[in-house]
């Protein structure tokens, strides 16, 4: 299961310009947000570091963190 996390990529660059600004700000490794963006997922620390820390409310991190990735060929069975 791969989650989209193309909205929460988009919150971060509207707040701190990059993902790389808020790693530096927030104390995250540039490399281990990357993968946890497109791989692995977020820890329940994360989710409510980085919400907390972009505005994000209780009601709104399923729509940035648990979105989930449609692949083309789902579509094209729709």
């Amino acid at each position: 299961m791969e989650f989209d996390h193309s909205k929460l990529k988009g919150r971060i660059v509207e707040k701190y310009g990059s993902v790389a600004e808020m790693c530096r700000q927030l104390g995250y490794e540039p490399t281990k947000m990357s993968v946890k963006l497109n791989h692995t997922g977020f820890t329940r620390a994360d989710i409510v570091k980085i919400s907390d820390h972009l505005g994000i409310s209780q009601e709104e991190i399923g729509s940035y963190f648990f979105t989930l990735k449609v692949k083309k060929s789902e579509l094209e069975d729709a």
